[in-house]
């Protein structure tokens, strides 16, 4: 038998020595087996149960100083951390937002007391992570994301930076940490998780599922689910109890007759040609088929301005005023779909916004003069949705949105901050007689299966 070398090669592991790997594929220029460094944790297993001597230039750690920190974790933060590390430490922890993922997380970083990386969907939440873990370590974390390229023994990246350089650092880090692990399924995010020898993973998020199902392949990258509660699971003691409220308006006379329309176009394409819309794959096919198909396209475009009626009816933005007339002292945020209705109900009502063209300085101006109460209302669209750390608010009203269970559960998950005995409401405002009827009814499917 040849000597056995294992090494590093630009987010794959190369064997060289006349043993065949787990996953491995013949690799003519190297004259030996490549894989995913995704595999890196299997392969030592297999060669070490076959007693196999082999020499390991696979990782290249960042020196790492002993992690500790003084948190404390609730009996369900606790239990879900057990639950990871009984699991290999590997496997997506589903807390509801407000309920302490990142808190979990730290404790992980303890536990492991290695190198660590964390990757964000967001430059918001590298800022986040990084003033976070350097309060509760002590220690200078590094950043990769918005011009920035700092590794450290604690690292926060975005998940394009992360992608970006794969090759460079993907063997740096013995614990890699998702936060928001919902992206990583994505085409080309995917390659974070499959291009970094990382052996142990954790995912976090509100919530698992996406519309596309593409969620089915995170066992594989990042372990399966190994811990999951709703926010109903937590209501009451960790968080503030809520109600969810829906309010039907009704279209104008023009508004009807437009949305019918528009929406007749559509419908009769699918019917025409026999589309099956039941699944997200099959809208999916239709979307493709706009690119090539002028009709597919016509019913499209026809779809959405009649969704775009329903959204931005007259009716709503009446109903809106009388919600905030009734409520003179709550703390509201207002959630929409598109920006437009963002900017029309600011300027109606001198209500303050933030969307993701709003700069950096501004958006931290807005939400700490909302955190303070000078500001009673903010109204924005799905840039609050995630990542954001957002102030404590107690009603919420849902002016649009989409089908997706993820999106509504992190809006609820902006008012679930516990204070006192705070009851929060959500109340969306939905057009009857039209398809967002349908889209309300999904979208709470998850919260409603308790």
């Amino acid at each position: 038998m040849n000597n056995i070398s294992l090494v590093f090669d630009k987010g794959t592991i190369c064997v060289n020595g006349d043993v065949r790997i787990p996953h491995g594929v013949w690799d003519e220029r190297i004259g030996g087996f490549r894989t995913q460094a995704l595999h890196y944790r299997e392969i030592i297993d297999y060669l070490k149960q076959s007693n196999l001597m082999f020499e390991d230039k696979v990782e290249d750690l960042i020196p790492c100083s002993y992690l500790s920190s003084k948190i404390r974790l609730r009996k369900y933060q606790k239990e879900s951390l057990d639950s990871w590390n009984k699991a290999g430490k590997l496997g997506v922890i589903v807390l509801p937002t407000g309920a302490g993922k990142t808190i979990v997380a730290i404790k992980a970083i303890e536990l492991v007391n290695e190198p660590t990386i964390v990757v964000v969907p967001t430059l918001d939440l590298i800022e986040q992570w990084k003033k976070i873990l350097e309060d509760k370590f002590g220690i200078e974390v590094g950043i990769y994301g918005g011009g920035d390229a700092t590794i450290k023994e604690l690292t926060v990246s975005t998940y394009d930076s992360a992608y970006l350089r794969s090759s460079e650092i993907g063997n740096r880090f013995r614990l890699i940490i998702f936060d928001e692990v919902h992206h990583l399924p994505a085409e080309g995010y995917r390659q974070i998780a499959e291009t970094f020898t990382a052996p142990y993973r954790m995912g976090l998020t509100a919530t698992f599922e996406r519309e596309d199902m593409l969620h089915k392949d995170l066992p594989r990258l990042t372990g399966g689910i190994v811990f999951k509660l709703r926010p109903d699971d937590l209501a009451g003691r960790h968080l503030a109890d809520y109600t969810l409220d829906r309010i039907t308006v009704e279209l104008t006379e023009s508004e009807r007759l437009a949305y019918q329309s528009h929406f007749k176009i559509y419908t009769t394409f699918i019917s025409r040609n026999r589309i099956k819309l039941s699944t997200p794959a099959g809208f999916q096919k239709f979307i493709m088929r706009t690119g090539w198909d002028k009709e597919a396209r016509k019913a499209l475009l026809a779809r959405n301005k009649a969704l775009d009626i329903a959204f931005n009816s007259e009716s709503k933005i009446k109903a809106l005023e009388n919600i905030l007339i009734s409520n003179p002292n709550e703390r509201i945020l207002i959630f929409t779909q598109h920006n437009h209705l963002v900017y029309r109900v600011s300027k109606r009502f001198l209500i303050p916004y933030i969307t993701h063209t709003t700069g950096k300085e501004e958006r931290t101006e807005n939400l700490e003069l909302f955190r303070n109460g000078k500001f009673r209302i903010l109204v924005t669209s799905k840039v609050l949705d995630e990542g954001i750390d957002v102030p404590e608010a107690s009603l919420g009203i849902v002016l649009s949105g989409t089908g997706s269970s993820r999106e509504f559960i992190q809006r609820l998950g902006r008012l679930l901050r516990k204070k006192g005995k705070k009851r929060a409401r959500l109340i969306e405002i939905v057009s009857s007689a039209t398809a967002e009827t349908k889209t309300s009814i999904r979208r709470k499917r998850e919260v409603l299966e308790n």
